[in-house]
């Protein structure tokens, strides 16, 4: 038994095959490194209070003190994505390990024993993929009156047959792999097989698939906002930040870019970290 190791089983390779320059890959762990600070740290970072209002100064452009400006109610704009960072990320990243706890687990058991329990799973994922997620969370978070957790739970459940799908596939690939067929011979008892063999060499397109949807989740969470249904009116958060300010671009354009900026840098840093995360990965145990 000893010798079924995960080099002898080889991880799951995919169809990748382009490496992201290390000069982009550093540049996007050091813009997630920034944005995690601002998570943990934000309200200490942030040169002004992220809520006090000065509407004396109202909307205002970039200045030597407000260096992103102010926006209507004359709060600082730089210290609105500093602290806003915090609900701009957290739910993606939730949303993300759970879809991935969830949808891996379903995945490995649908593609390992098949049959009618890879049937019943499947048709559900089918289901739940051919549903327009955005306008299925618009739906029902905005009939139960909005709400940023139930926004976080909404994405989650529509995006756990993605996992399932792609986890499935992998399963699918290991689960004839001569290394498994012998210790299905040996006796190793399905739990064990599943835990400490499939689990192992299926991790890298796991992990990578979780990258994606944090990235996915972070643009639909700040779309919620953007229409009200996400985080409550006067919370820092980036979609809210776009909401307020895109109808006054003439009085400070800033305001309205910087979230979207943030969003998209998020976004793509942590698809590019996926990549990065999975090439590496997918490395292990290949013959060289």
């Amino acid at each position: 038994m000893a010798a079924v190791t995960l080099t002898e089983a080889g991880p799951v390779t995919g169809t990748r095959t382009s490496r992201a320059p290390l000069l982009i890959v550093g540049l996007s762990f050091a813009w997630i490194v920034m944005v995690v600070l601002f998570c943990v740290a934000g309200a200490v970072i942030a040169p002004f209070s992220a809520t006090a209002q000065n509407l004396s100064i109202g909307m205002a452009g970039p200045s030597s003190q407000h260096w992103l400006g102010t926006n209507s109610l004359g709060t600082d704009v730089l210290s609105i994505i500093i602290v806003g960072a915090r609900t701009a990320v957290i739910g993606p990243a939730l949303i993300a390990v759970g879809s991935m706890a969830i949808g891996s687990a379903l995945g490995m058991i649908a593609g390992y024993y098949g049959g009618r329990t890879d049937t019943v799973i499947m048709r559900w994922a089918d289901v739940m993929y051919a549903l327009p997620g955005l306008i299925v969370a618009i739906v029902v978070v905005g009939v139960a009156g909005g709400g940023y957790w139930l926004a976080v739970l909404v994405i989650t459940i529509l995006s756990i047959p993605y996992d399932a799908r792609v986890v499935r596939g992998a399963t699918l690939e290991q689960r004839g792999r001569p290394y498994l067929e012998a210790a299905m011979l040996l006796g190793v008892k399905n739990r064990v097989l599943l835990t400490r063999h499939i689990f192992p060499n299926v991790l890298p397109i796991e992990l990578a698939n979780a990258f994606l949807t944090f990235a996915f989740s972070l643009v639909t969470l700040a779309s919620l906002s953007f229409l009200g249904l996400g985080v409550p009116p006067g919370t820092p958060d980036w979609g809210r930040l776009l909401a307020s300010s895109y109808e006054q671009l003439s009085g400070n354009a800033v305001a309205s870019i910087a979230p979207g900026i943030m969003l998209v840098l998020t976004a793509a840093s942590a698809s590019i970290l996926g990549d990065w995360l999975f090439e590496r990965l997918s490395d292990r145990g290949r013959a060289r």
